[in-house]
């Protein structure tokens, strides 16, 4: 609290692949690369004061909110199964449903939650209708939007189509997903310190995120 206000909540989504394709190795780093992310940002008291976390997951025949929008304190890790397709536009949906479900809007007296922080990480390409969700993410801009490909089989042109934002990860071993969220962590982080930093009246300011790890790839 500052001044008796409440502390603006900064929002953030981790959209993860459980397709099949993920079985064996990736899902077990995916696994502990959240168990990772959440341990750090615990440690980290701007974070804890401010964010609020959600991870919807695709794969199988659908996509879920595996966990939905929660304070960092609270947040216990969801079980990741490996399984089916790529249901990437059903995860685009439900995350336009949860921002405009979940966010607090600012009132006259009341400043509303920050613009949230996506985190899309994807092995694949989608096997339902996504496009109209993606065109509507990009056009409408509801959030700052990551979207992060990972091994040969990403196909980097449809996260494009949602977001100008885009890196690769060319390998996706447990070594590499360790890094990927340890960047995740220090990006929200970072966000979060910027965000406390601007005056009450301030407008909100595109996310600066920290540098990309060296085996991630800024796709132009």
């Amino acid at each position: 609290m500052f001044d008796g206000m409440p502390v603006r909540r900064l929002p953030v989504y981790l959209l993860l692949d459980v397709s099949g394709s993920m079985t064996g190795e990736p899902i077990e780093a995916l696994r502990q690369g959240v168990k990772n992310l959440i341990a750090e940002l615990n440690g980290e008291p701007d974070a804890i004061e401010r964010v609020w976390l959600s991870i919807i997951t695709f794969g199988g025949s659908e996509a879920k909110v595996a966990v939905p929008l929660t304070p960092l304190g609270q947040f216990l890790e969801p079980k990741f199964e490996a399984d089916g397709w790529t249901p990437l536009g059903g995860a685009l949906k439900l995350l336009i449903q949860s921002i405009d479900n979940d966010l607090k809007k600012s009132t006259p007296t009341q400043k509303g939650d920050y613009k949230p922080l996506v985190f899309i990480m994807t092995d694949g390409e989608p096997n339902d209708d996504w496009e109209k969700c993606a065109a509507d993410l990009k056009n409408k801009r509801p959030a700052n939007i990551i979207a992060v490909g990972c091994g040969p089989d990403v196909n980097t042109a449809v996260l494009k189509k949602i977001t100008e934002i885009v890196l690769l990860m060319k390998s996706y071993t447990n070594k590499d997903f360790s890094q990927f969220f340890k960047w995740v962590s220090g990006s929200i982080v970072q966000a979060s310190v910027a965000v406390g930093a601007q005056t009450a009246g301030g407008a909100d300011h595109p996310v600066q995120l920290q540098k990309v790890p060296d085996q991630i790839v800024i796709v132009p």
